[in-house]
């Protein structure tokens, strides 16, 4: 029996041709397409602003330009009243730095020996403050590479956050006309059917990132003052500010925020550890059981492991940017897959079912 060889027509070829160019082109234009991400997660997030401000007849391109200049001064103003406070406070707790982590030694020791472990040798292998400061600097400067890489640097980084911000004030100003530009692109009936998932991808992903702004505000004002009344009210505010900023990051930012808490609270005693250390084990769970369902979860509607696991991806890719800007896109993602391939699918099986019953 002759086996027939497949052959390659040329429309195969171009197509196989084109598809390594197009790759080729997205890699070299790597840093333009995170900061796309970026503007379109931007644009999510201001979009319902916006389109509250055009039912009460303000121009569209106007409730742009307003939300982003409260947006800018109430940065500015908050920056004014509390960032000479918080810069003052991080820069003496990097000063005392040193002599906490030489109390962390002292106490994990302490705790070692307590355990059974008695040669010092061991002792000093197992709790190598040293090494896991060096692993902790490495580690971060490569979320910093990861983050600043696609941009050469913190200025680059910097002008390609101001640019997101211009392409997402002009991607929510002409929304209208840049889906029905990019739609008519798809042939029938996709271009209605794309058309009409823009405005439930923007919500999913405007919902995620409100909701965890606002989550994350929520837990840097709460942390800040229980640390003041637990007796940490000299590095209060910087760590409330650090613990905030971490949550803006899922699963992996409570952990984060956590960190220079409890290392601060060490020289304090035993007992105030055990309230820095309860108090975040009761945010982490107002926050995984109350405030992300109530304010991220209910919108996103994405399983947590995904969500998980989109943060990780992120992270890899792009660093700390990856981490904050990967999710919302996951949840985009997640609504096309519902509307169009989960929904229809159910529907056909329904359909199906329904017609063998009645034969």
């Amino acid at each position: 029996m002759i086996e027939k060889r497949k052959s390659i027509t040329l429309a195969e070829l171009l197509l196989i041709v084109a598809i390594v160019c197009l790759m080729v082109l997205l890699w070299q234009l790597r840093a333009l397409l995170v900061t796309l991400m970026i503007a379109v997660v931007l644009a999510a997030a201001i979009a319902p602003i916006v389109d509250y401000a055009e039912k009460l007849r303000i121009p569209r391109w106007l409730g742009v330009i307003v939300v982003y200049i409260s947006l800018i001064a109430g940065l500015i103003g908050a920056g004014l009243i509390i960032g000479p406070s918080v810069s003052e406070q991080i820069q003496r707790l990097a000063n005392k730095l040193p002599i906490y982590l030489e109390n962390l030694r002292i106490v994990s020791e302490n705790v070692a020996m307590r355990m059974g472990i008695t040669q010092i040798e061991t002792i000093e292998q197992f709790l190598d403050i040293q090494s896991l400061i060096k692993w902790a600097f490495r580690s971060s400067q490569q979320l910093l590479v990861r983050s600043f890489g696609l941009t050469r640097g913190i200025v680059g980084g910097v002008i390609n956050l101001i640019l997101a911000l211009v392409i997402s004030g002009y991607m929510v100003a002409g929304s209208s006309s840049l889906v029905k530009g990019i739609t008519e692109l798809f042939p029938q009936p996709w271009d209605k059917r794309l058309a009409n998932q823009v405005v439930p991808i923007s919500r999913r992903m405007g919902g995620y990132v409100q909701g965890r702004v606002l989550v994350s505000a929520i837990l840097g004002v709460v942390i800040t003052l229980s640390l003041s009344v637990l007796g940490l009210s000299e590095f209060a505010l910087a760590l409330g500010v650090i613990a905030g900023f971490t949550n803006l990051i899922p699963f992996l930012g409570p952990v984060l925020g956590a960190i220079p808490a409890l290392i601060v609270a060490i020289p304090q005693g035993g007992l105030t550890f055990l309230w820095v250390l309860l108090l975040f084990v009761i945010i982490q769970n107002i926050e995984s059981y109350v405030l992300d369902p109530l304010l991220v979860g209910s919108s996103v509607r994405v399983h947590p492991l995904y969500q998980l696991l989109a943060v990780l991806g992120g992270t890899q890719l792009l660093g700390i940017i990856g981490a904050v800007i990967i999710p919302p896109w996951v949840a985009g993602v997640a609504v096309l897959l519902e509307n169009l391939y989960l929904r229809p699918k159910m529907l056909s099986q329904g359909q199906s079912s329904t017609i063998e019953v009645n034969n």
